[in-house]
């Protein structure tokens, strides 16, 4: 499994845009094919800040989502409202104190 962080820095003015928007896209993303969960988390000192936290069956479904027509269509759109180049990277779990089962 693969774990993918992408941190979003987003223009003031178009952080309340972008959620609206995240509420219409968010279960395409999180329904793709080797999409394992997505959550969207936002920083607490700074609101125009959020991440994507998803994991991945592996880094193809992860590419193959990052080429597709469901991206193509996010991206593009987001992107013009960004104050900062975001920041991404690709992870695996080497402990998870949440999992008690584990």
């Amino acid at each position: 499994m693969l774990i993918r962080i992408v941190k979003l820095h987003f223009q003031e003015d178009k952080i309340d845009g972008f959620l609206e928007f995240f509420e219409t896209v968010k279960h395409k993303v999180n329904e793709f094919p080797g999409c394992l969960g997505m959550k969207l988390l936002r920083d607490l000192n700074d609101p125009n800040i959020v991440m994507t936290y998803s994991h991945w069956e592996n880094e193809r479904d992860l590419a193959h989502y990052r080429t597709s027509e469901t991206f193509g269509e996010i991206w593009p759109k987001i992107k013009p409202w960004f104050s900062e180049k975001p920041e991404a990277w690709s992870v695996k779990e080497h402990f998870n104190g949440f999992d008690l089962n584990a």
